[in-house]
């Protein structure tokens, strides 16, 4: 499922937010009926938890806090500290490079999802698996799809059911600071990750506030959303074909999709740790162009088939 900070904020017409409220209601009963003794999610960070001082492609957190930002819950995440170690353990050993962390910060990316599902972000154990989606340079897709396949193979010898999740947006581009362009003081902070004060924090959900009103009304410099891109990588997924992702390249996903489409990495590691089990089916099926929400927003839920 895709995520945003506006979904906490005010600002987003009420009618968009029950449609996509709704939406995410019909993957909340997916989630209970299925009834999940551990969650592992792949997520992104928005430059809350991972800078540039050290920055992974992958990491699996053996502990985990959120940090709070843009409303959801700060504090500790249940994580089962020895099966997240064991499935580093396991990735490593599927020659797919992997960080760990036992003290890992995550931000709405992890949080909105498990919120929206459960109710509270601590209602499951959970594994948090962070895929560098924004901080440049990045790998290739492929290493995405073959990431979730390692963790998908040790999943099935837990004997558990187990939720995966893959939290991000589709196309969207919104006013992400990078090391070219960013002043001393942005620069600061995406290297070595200085806290934000509470005033700077909420100076940064204003801007994201009256930006998503610009870009809702057309006044504004950021790339569009991609409708027709978006479906492309649906039907993809839907179809089960995720090596054809394989042949996307980078530029390729920053061009049509802006340069934060690539937490399209999140839902390819999700798909493929299902593919293990054997062919899937998606069930819920949700896609909407949300620019009050700074993102092309989209659900999937989805089962092995029998």
């Amino acid at each position: 499922m895709s995520h945003s900070p506006l979904l906490n904020l005010p600002g987003p017409p009420r009618d968009l937010l029950d449609d996509v409220n709704a939406a995410i209601g019909k993957a909340r009963d997916f989630v209970g009926e299925y009834d999940p003794e551990l969650v592992v999610i792949f997520s992104p960070d928005h430059y809350n938890g991972f800078f540039y001082k050290v920055m992974p492609p992958f990491c699996i957190g053996m502990h985990a806090n959120g940090v709070g930002d843009y409303g959801s819950y700060a504090g500790p995440l249940d994580v089962p500290d020895q099966i997240a170690q064991q499935c580093a353990r396991a990735v490593l050993g599927a020659d797919v490079d992997m960080a760990v962390s036992a003290s890992m910060d995550v931000d709405h990316g992890t949080m909105q999802p498990l919120e929206k599902l459960f109710g509270t972000a601590t209602a499951r154990p959970v594994i948090p698996i962070f895929i560098n989606a924004i901080a440049t340079p990045l790998g290739p897709l492929r290493r995405c799809r073959a990431l979730g396949t390692a963790v998908g193979n040790f999943l099935a010898t837990l004997d558990k059911r187990v939720l995966v999740i893959g939290s991000g947006g589709l196309s969207h581009s919104p006013p992400v600071p990078t090391l070219d362009d960013a002043g001393p003081a942005a620069r600061e902070r995406l290297v070595h990750g200085r806290p934000m004060t509470p005033e700077q924090r909420q100076a940064r959900q204003t801007a994201v506030i009256d930006t998503a009103k610009s870009f809702a009304t057309g006044d504004s410099d950021l790339q569009p959303l991609n409708p027709a891109w978006d479906q492309r990588f649906l039907e993809i997924v839907d179809g089960g074909h995720l090596d054809d992702l394989d042949q996307w390249s980078n530029s390729f996903v920053m061009h049509e999709g802006g340069s934060s489409a690539h937490e399209i990495r999140t839902w390819i590691a999700a798909f493929a740790a299902l593919a293990t089990a054997g062919p899937y089916r998606t069930t819920v099926r949700y896609y909407k162009q949300t620019p009050d929400l700074i993102t092309a927003f989209a659900i999937r839920t989805a089962v092995a088939s029998p």
